[in-house]
């Protein structure tokens, strides 16, 4: 069987991206707040640590790593930080998984 070529993309090969990718979602808490982003987007923090059922430091902790990784971006609306999902894999990834859009 021959062996995949790795391709290097933003200085790491695919393979360990995607490694990264899957270690992020096993997180439960990250899943959550994935999730919630996906339904909700531009949630403020103190709304989003209610609607995931977890501590505010808990959170900013597992939002600096979605945003170290680019899949979640936040702005900043006066004393409100607003967070959103921007990445388009994890959004079709949450897609595939059943997460459909709230109307």
């Amino acid at each position: 069987m021959p062996t995949p070529t790795v391709t290097p993309m933003r200085g790491q090969p695919v393979l360990q991206q995607w490694a990264r990718r899957f270690d992020l979602l096993a997180d439960p808490n990250r899943l959550r707040i994935l999730h919630r982003l996906h339904h909700d987007p531009d949630l403020c923090a103190c709304d989003l640590a209610d609607a995931v059922g977890i501590r505010p430091t808990a959170l900013s902790q597992a939002l600096r790593l979605l945003r170290e990784q680019g899949w979640v971006e936040a702005t900043r609306q006066g004393r409100l930080m607003r967070h959103r999902l921007v990445d388009a894999t994890v959004h079709s990834l949450l897609h595939t998984v059943g997460a459909d859009h709230r109307h």
